[in-house]
């Protein structure tokens, strides 16, 4: 049976000013393509591009060139009203999860911000009990809702921005290094929960890492980026085994040996 893509980018390129005169291209003439059901992880240095792809493909910011299609669709290019009915499909976890929730807001009230804001349930008990749904598949007791973000750990405040992203059940979810703010431990913790909502969910990931020890367990293939261009994408077997490209070569060399304990 052929794979089917949920979404693809061609040719893609984004440039941006560097002082008066001088400007750069973050994203330089990348194609690819995200097939459902698979994760893609999306590997680089700092500054390579990575956060500013991801941007381009959620529409957050457009493209100076190239075409951008979901499920069939093209959506680059498409003005904000008219992206709106995509949004609930593509969701994303960000990197500090300190930052990407409101402090002033209880926890019931962040989860249920999407689900109030696309006005999915008729009535407040429905939303409830939906909250309640998402907080048991992060791992989270109901003793949570009325507490604020700054009362939870990096690791819990990080499955809460997990139950917000996938309350509206998205296609695609974008992890925009959403572990590397956290300790070995919880990391792992993080990547378990992720493994097990794309199998209960049936999601599709783009997980943006500079860390290959981490993709090399969520993966099932990766693509490397340096200075806003692709270098090499392969299954992550033959991306750990033969990898290809020098700089691919150099960012395996430069993995500390740690052990992510608890992996499945």
């Amino acid at each position: 049976m052929k794979e089917q893509i949920l979404m693809s980018a061609s040719h893609l390129k984004k440039s941006f000013r560097q002082g008066r005169k001088n400007s750069f291209f973050a994203v330089n003439d990348i194609s690819l393509e995200i097939l459902e059901g698979e994760t893609l992880a999306l590997v680089g240095e700092s500054g390579c591009g990575k956060s500013t792809l991801a941007k381009l493909l959620m529409g957050m910011i457009t493209a100076d060139e190239g075409s951008i299609y979901f499920e069939g669709d093209e959506i680059s290019g498409l003005s904000e009203k008219r992206m709106r009915s995509y949004r609930p499909k593509m969701q994303m976890v960000f990197q500090d999860p300190a930052s990407s929730l409101d402090p002033r807001m209880k926890i019931r009230d962040i989860i249920a911000e999407p689900l109030l804001a696309w006005k999915v349930y008729d009535s407040k008990d429905k939303v409830k009990k939906r909250v309640l749904e998402l907080l048991e598949l992060v791992d989270l007791k109901e003793d949570c809702l009325e507490r604020y973000p700054h009362q939870f750990s990096g690791g819990q405040r990080q499955r809460i921005g997990i139950a917000r992203a996938i309350a509206l059940n998205p296609k695609l979810l974008i992890c925009d290094e959403s572990v590397s703010a956290l300790d070995v431990c919880v990391q792992a913790q993080i990547l378990n929960l992720l493994k097990a909502l794309k199998q209960q969910m049936g999601l599709t990931c783009l997980f943006i890492s500079h860390d290959l020890s981490v993709v090399s367990f969520i993966a099932d293939r990766v693509c490397v980026m340096k200075e806003g261009q692709i270098c090499e994408m392969a299954p992550a077997s033959e991306i750990y085994s033969h990898p290809r490209h020098d700089y691919t070569k150099y960012l395996l060399a430069s993995v500390p040996r740690l052990e992510l304990p608890h992996l499945l």
